[in-house]
């Protein structure tokens, strides 16, 4: 403000030197310095509104641009590769040999084959369900052998996904993409511990088998020892041989 006051100062003096040079005789339009003055401060008034105005849309596009920014989704996406990965290891748990990952399954096979049942029966019954139990041991220990290595497939892919994601979460420019960055890491995490117990369940499902085959064989073995120890002695008796002689 006293800068502007100093402009008006300076404009009065210099206008007033100009008309003390000017002939008496020469026409000119009356001048009042102080209302010269008066309004040159309004114009600047006027001019640093006029400013503050134009500082303020400013302000204001930055904030609409920071604003966007933050809006702004991620430019990526892993959810194909992960909807991938997981299809994988859903169709080889799916392939789950003689005895499916199914409550129903297994209840049935106990009640066929394994506990009590692996005693009952005849001889020949016991030796088919001994057979059938073998088989299943085998093909679980397959099966988790497979899931293992769909599994260890499964790594390249997501080894390839969270790089991207973490150079994304890097070079995010707002917070929405921050935030989908990280979501989308914590999905890959809960990817990997999906394959984790896949893994965890073929292999705990090969041993139970195991571990039933055997107990189910020695039930088999007492009902077989028990047969076979009540059975009768042998009793001579007389045969005829040769016409009576």
């Amino acid at each position: 403000m006293t800068r502007l006051r100093h402009l008006a100062m300076v404009s009065v003096a210099t206008l007033s030197l100009v008309v003390a040079a000017t002939p008496a005789s020469a026409q000119f339009v009356v001048f009042d310095p102080t209302n010269f003055g008066q309004n040159v401060l309004t114009a600047a008034r006027e001019l640093q509104q006029v400013n503050n105005q134009i500082q303020m849309l400013a302000n204001q596009a930055t904030s609409l641009v920071n604003q966007a920014r933050n809006l702004a989704n991620l430019p990526m996406s892993t959810l194909t590769q992960l909807q991938s990965s997981i299809a994988r290891t859903q169709s080889l748990l799916s392939q789950a040999q003689n005895i499916a990952f199914n409550v129903q399954r297994i209840q049935q096979a106990w009640s066929t084959s394994y506990g009590t049942a692996a005693g009952a029966g005849s001889t020949t019954t016991m030796v088919a369900n001994a057979q059938t139990r073998w088989q299943n041991s085998v093909a679980a220990f397959e099966d988790s052998l497979k899931i293992q290595a769909g599994v260890v497939g499964n790594i390249p892919t997501h080894s390839s996904a969270m790089t991207s994601l973490v150079s994304a979460s890097q070079s995010a420019t707002g917070a929405l993409q921050a935030a989908q960055a990280g979501n989308q890491l914590l999905a890959l995490q809960s990817r990997e511990i999906s394959d984790l117990v896949a893994v965890l369940s073929a292999k705990s499902r090969a041993d139970a088998l195991e571990q039933a085959r055997s107990a189910s064989a020695e039930a088999q073995g007492q009902q077989q020892y028990k047969a076979f120890s009540a059975r009768t002695g042998y009793v001579p008796g007389n045969v005829t041989m040769f016409g009576g002689h």
